[in-house]
């Protein structure tokens, strides 16, 4: 039965209201925090100036410490907590003014806020954080934090003095693996390392306890259908995931697990990398000299408004993303691309970067390919779960004659799927890919496919390519 079929006009009324009074509430709350994250930027600034009339060659790190423990006392929390909230707040008011302001109007969210500071943190030009504040503010007042964060990586790669490959061979330095102890006699293993490593695992770890789930579900039908006795596995996939693990990490395979014929050697990593042909190609030492020297006009993926900045600012193509969602280093993507058997070909427009063709050399499932290319994620305003994990949906059945083209196809995770089929709901889908959602209490939502990652050109620059 279709969900809230039976709720009368009046409960419907209370919805709206209580959907219209949460959306005032919200922008409250996040104008206190802004309000708060202002007073703890000039206690931090108080500190700092304590410091220099007394000439600290600490620098204000005790002043701050101290005036972090009075704060901490009167709110009856840590001083390291406080010191913790006065340096990111620091960041926010005096590195993102811009951004703070409109979290102050109620225009985003504290989250959103976090998100692009922290994308932001190493983009050392103050003009450059403000034409990269400008671009992320309208994103922001339109996406989840949880799609912001793709997008402001993305962006922030464009004014980043360093490129992702130079920072990325740094931080391979910090990688390791720790332990952290929990409750009833439980305990979390943690990794840090190369985020292509660290997904690759993850989704090896993720067929295997889907196949390994999926063969008890086979055998257990079939011991019903015979009349046997089965003693089922009634483990989860997130348990099967872990005493995996367990199995890899302490005998060196999955011993504990593994079916009669193998059947988990069989499975491999899987990861989508998405890099532009001119990243590939480029040569990493000369990027900054070119850039220096204003030598490509190339722009950028269009996922913003705005004239992309100058060459003496940004890289002259933009990183390879894993899932498209994390910016990966090069030296990475054309070692993944060495190995790879095959290539999805996503072909875009030059000047809007929209998805025109996806293909192959040994073409199959092109449609799905496409849309995967096209979608990137699941298309619920808000819902950041990749496409390559969604299902694919008729907006017009396809039962009621509805086309199984791309026009009217679109990538949805599971828990939007059912909800577009059992809830009052209403998805249309519009030219250009653009999903429209219309809630129960008739607002419009759309939603529309993100940028691809991928090199664009000015209208000038289309004009004067040489090719």
């Amino acid at each position: 039965m279709t969900a809230l079929l039976d709720a009368t006009d009046s409960q419907m009324a209370t919805l709206a209201d209580l959907v219209t009074s949460l959306q005032i509430a919200e922008a409250t709350l996040s104008s206190m925090m802004a309000a708060r994250d202002g007073l703890l930027a000039i206690a931090a600034r108080l500190a700092i100036d304590i410091a220099k009339q007394g000439d600290h060659p600490d620098r204000g790190d005790h002043s701050i410490r101290t005036i972090a423990a009075e704060i901490a006392t009167v709110q009856h929390v840590s001083d390291r907590t406080i010191e913790r909230r006065m340096a990111a707040a620091g960041m926010l008011v005096d590195l993102f003014p811009t951004v703070w302001e409109a979290q102050g109007q109620g225009r985003i969210g504290a989250a959103h806020s976090r998100v692009i500071v922290d994308a932001g943190s190493h983009i050392e030009s103050p003009a450059a954080r403000e034409a990269y504040a400008a671009i992320m503010l309208p994103l922001a007042e339109a996406e989840s934090p949880n799609r912001l964060r793709a997008l402001a990586r993305r962006v922030a790669e464009r004014f980043a003095a360093t490129t992702v490959t130079e920072r990325h061979r740094k931080a391979r330095a910090q990688r390791r693996v720790w332990v952290t102890d929990g409750e009833d006699g439980m305990a979390a293993l943690h990794a840090h390392a190369p985020a292509a490593l660290i997904h690759g695992m993850f989704d090896r770890l993720s067929q295997m306890a889907h196949a390994l789930r999926e063969e008890t579900l086979r055998a257990k039908r079939e011991a019903k259908r015979d009349g046997r006795e089965f003693d089922a596995d009634d483990r989860t996939v997130d348990e099967i995931r872990v005493d995996l693990l367990t199995d890899l990490v302490l005998s060196g395979a999955p011993s504990g697990h593994d079916t009669e014929d193998g059947l988990f050697s069989e499975i491999t990593a899987r990861i989508e990398v998405t890099v532009p042909v001119t990243t590939l190609m480029e040569d990493d030492d000369s990027d900054r000299a070119d850039g220096a020297d204003g030598g490509s006009d190339a722009g950028y993926a269009g996922d913003a408004p705005g004239d992309p900045p100058s060459t003496d600012e940004a890289h002259m193509s933009p990183p390879a993303e894993l899932d498209g969602v994390i910016p990966i280093d090069t030296d990475t993507a054309r070692k993944l691309a060495g190995i790879a058997t095959g290539w999805d070909r996503v072909l875009t427009h030059p000047i809007s970067g929209r998805v025109l063709a996806v293909d192959r050399y040994r073409p199959s499932k092109h449609l799905r390919r496409h849309l995967r290319a096209r979608d990137q994620r699941c298309r619920f305003p808000g819902c950041g779960i990749a496409a390559r994990k969604c299902d694919l949906d008729h907006n017009h059945a396809a039962s009621a004659d509805g086309a199984t083209c791309e026009t009217n196809l679109a990538s949805f995770c599971r828990r939007h799927h059912v909800l577009k089929h059992n809830s009052p709901w209403h998805v249309e889908q519009k030219p250009g890919g653009v999903i429209e959602w219309t809630s129960p209490t008739g607002r419009t939502y759309r939603d529309t496919p993100p940028a691809p990652n991928t090199v664009t050109f000015t209208e000038s620059d289309a004009v004067r390519a040489p090719f």
